[in-house]
């Protein structure tokens, strides 16, 4: 382990290679390239001192550059235990950026680095599942002296955020980015979509087609995965616990059950929940031989590893990011990725491309607290759409695609509501 004053990483001997993998990712996230041209004449987050807690991966670096950029000072950690890129956390740390995060850490090294981000006093926090704003209000809460704002990137946090306000709870304002539709839309459906079935296929190199694939959740995430791994032959079943989803999953033509009755028929399982115990002793006592069990919410209590332990007779790794559970009648259950994000554990996480829309919209709503978030209420804000649209745009233009314009007359006829038959 490599330590200095600014920063904590695994071996920064690797920096090098973090270098090209974040020369590729920036090459291709032309919205944030855009905005950086702007920010650096600007400076909007001039004075400003974030404190982010996302996976360190080569997007995430683009996404510190850009804030340095703006000029913020940065103190990073990392928001999932198995989620760094070892040699983007050296590059980091190379190009002075207080960086505290490693792959592979143990729990009491996850609050340790999101410590040292807090000792910066920062102004702004950035947050996926919101760890580090609960720190500052349970644990750290000194840093509530110098914080005016922050931001959240996923559900699971914008869901326990919005609890939190609902009680009263909440010491600061926070723009929930999830639920910008050029992050929800994009980011959950295209980006998880995508890159959990190539976490899958590492772990396991197994062929999808044929296969019964068992999505537990159809928001957004499980959608995107449903879509794909139907694309790749797989026979998709869909589990749900709201009425609304288990009717889209339906109306979109899966098939849709309980996990009780899905759990005999799956060959490769995965949750995409964000609840506790979604897969739990009764199903791992049904599954077949051979069954893959994976999770791509955010946290890994979604499968009840003690459970599957206390089943099993042996356990050994098999491959990497791959565990063989053996129970007592000789079946087989393989875990993958410890139960972490599939997506980011096994694999590189979202493509460059997607995570340019999510990180201008982290950019852009850190500049908004920067410039308002005194004057904000302790409440869970969401996107403008005027930001959406904003960004939207800048895609679109990037992707060189160009859309239609209301003429004058269209907009006078949009706007009358007397117009009928």
């Amino acid at each position: 382990m490599d330590e200095a004053e600014s920063y904590k990483v695994a071996d920064i001997s690797l920096a090098d290679e973090g270098s090209r993998r974040v020369d590729w990712a920036r090459s291709r996230m032309p919205v944030l390239a855009s905005l950086k041209q702007q920010a650096e004449l600007d400076k909007p987050l001039a004075g400003m001192t974030v404190a982010g807690c996302l996976h360190v991966t080569k997007e995430t670096a683009v996404l510190i550059e850009m804030l340095a950029a703006a000029g913020a000072d940065v103190s990073w950690s990392g928001c999932n235990p198995l989620s760094t890129q070892d040699d983007v956390a050296a590059w980091l740390a190379r190009e002075g950026y207080s960086i505290f995060a490693w792959h592979g850490q143990s729990v009491d090294d996850f609050y340790w680095c999101i410590d040292a981000t807090l000792d910066a006093a920062p102004t702004l926090t950035l947050d996926d599942g919101a760890d580090l704003i609960f720190r500052v209000h349970d644990a750290r809460t000194d840093a509530l002296a110098t914080v005016i704002g922050g931001t959240e990137e996923t559900t699971t946090g914008v869901h326990r955020l919005r609890a939190m306000a609902e009680a009263g709870e909440l010491r600061y304002p926070v723009i929930a980015v999830n639920d910008a539709v050029t992050k929800w839309d994009f980011d959950n459906v295209h980006g998880t979509g995508q890159s959990t079935l190539d976490g899958i296929l590492r772990a396991t190199s197994i062929l999808l087609a044929g296969k019964t694939f068992v999505i537990a959740g159809y928001g957004h995430c499980g959608r995107g995965l449903a879509n794909r791994a139907r694309g790749m032959g797989s026979k998709v079943i869909i589990t749900e616990v709201d009425e609304l989803a288990a009717l889209k999953a339906h109306m979109d033509g899966f098939p849709v059950m309980t996990m009780d009755e899905a759990a005999p028929l799956g060959d490769l399982f995965c949750t995409a929940t964000g609840m506790k115990d979604v897969l739990v002793e009764r199903h791992f006592s049904v599954m077949k031989e051979g069954a893959v069990i994976c999770n791509t919410g955010h946290y890994d209590c979604e499968i009840n590893i003690p459970e599957l332990e206390a089943l099993a007779v042996s356990e050994r790794e098999i491959r990497s990011n791959n565990d063989e559970f053996t129970l007592a009648d000789g079946r087989r259950i393989f875990l993958l990725a410890r139960g972490r994000l599939v997506n980011l554990a096994a694999a590189e996480g979202h493509p460059s491309e997607v995570m340019d829309m999510s990180f201008a919209n982290q950019f852009l709503s850190l500049c908004r607290l920067a410039r308002e978030g005194p004057s904000y209420d302790n409440a869970v804000y969401d996107i403008t759409r005027e930001q959406d649209s904003e960004l939207a745009a800048l895609k679109l233009a990037a992707e060189g695609l160009s859309i239609d314009e209301l003429t004058d007359e269209q907009k006078a006829y949009h706007a009358d509501f007397s117009a009928g038959t």
